[in-house]
């Protein structure tokens, strides 16, 4: 007979399972990969967040403290401050959406 045997279809159909499983598991750990990349981002991005901020304060204290400089420099420097923190926290806003953004199916 030359046919194949109930076996021989049998052992395939498992292979193909096995290889499917294989494949799924390899994806979830793609997508446990994802996530905790993108919490690291995420604590990164809110670790910048929070530095500059810090410094932005030290900097917005040592200018209120400096008998050195006159005020329309103080305020140039107030002003330059306020624009840093404005660009600081629209960095901030566009990682952060983009990092949660990169996780969502298109």
């Amino acid at each position: 007979m030359g046919g194949k045997s109930e076996n021989e279809f049998l052992e395939k159909i498992v292979k193909a399972k096995e290889k499917a499983s294989k494949m799924v598991n390899e994806v979830r750990d793609d997508f446990a990969e994802m996530e905790k990349l993108k919490a690291e981002s995420l604590k990164k991005t809110e670790e910048m967040r929070r530095a500059a901020e810090e410094s932005l304060e030290k900097l917005e204290r040592e200018t209120a403290k400096s008998k050195d400089i006159v005020i329309e420099s103080r305020q140039r420097i107030n002003r330059e401050i306020r624009q840093a923190r404005d660009m600081i926290q629209e960095k901030y806003r566009e990682i952060k959406e983009r990092i949660s953004a990169s996780i969502l199916p298109t």
